[in-house]
């Protein structure tokens, strides 16, 4: 009795296991992302407890946030989630160039945000030890800052990947879960805009 396996069917059982793989990795990272957004709703129902229950919210001298170069910079890192999603739509085509090339893109959105977060912060007539409101918004914006730093980081490594001849031929979890890491930072940063530049 013949007791190998055909070919054909060694080929399809390890395409099933890999597919199964990646399939548990990328839960895996979807339970990551949800314990993320356990982080920054505590957060946020802080924000909003503090605010409705604190008489002088605002730091001395303080009558509210400039709104236009925030409103910019959200402009810009939404715009950079559909960006990224080129990027994805790119590979699945098997077109490197273009992938390459709406990746470097989505990072140098990343990093504008980034820079214009900075300046914002270097003109900012308050601080950290600035009451209460002082203190939630560094708090919640320089936490959401580092999540965009990791998000750019793990851009620049997968970009460099690319480079490695045949890297993503087969899986692509690293830059699925990348960009589904960068949809949520803007969904985050969106949630944020409107609690602390809308709702003043």
């Amino acid at each position: 009795m013949d007791s190998s396996i055909h070919p054909e069917k060694l080929h399809h059982v390890t395409h099933e296991h890999e597919h199964d793989e990646e399939g548990n990795k990328m839960f895996g990272f979807i339970i990551f992302l949800l314990s993320e957004s356990v982080i920054f709703l505590s957060f946020f129902a802080g924000y909003v407890i503090y605010k409705t229950t604190t008489v002088n919210w605002l730091p001395s001298g303080v009558e509210g946030l400039e709104t236009i170069a925030p409103t910019i910079n959200t402009i810009i890192l939404v715009s950079s989630s559909f960006i990224i999603y080129f990027a994805e739509r790119c590979l699945q085509r098997q077109n490197l160039q273009g992938f390459r090339l709406f990746l470097l893109a989505t990072i140098v959105m990343g990093s504008y945000f980034l820079y214009g977060q900075a300046v914002e912060w270097s003109e900012l007539e308050f601080g950290f030890t600035s009451g209460t409101f002082g203190g939630m918004f560094y708090l919640l914006t320089g936490f959401h800052g580092l999540h965009v730093l990791t998000g750019i980081l793990l851009q620049c490594m997968i970009l460099i990947r690319s480079f490695i001849p045949g890297n993503y031929d087969t899986s692509h979890f690293g830059v699925n879960s990348t960009s589904l890491f960068w949809h949520f930072v803007d969904v985050i940063w969106i949630i944020l805009f409107l609690l602390i530049y809308v709702w003043q």
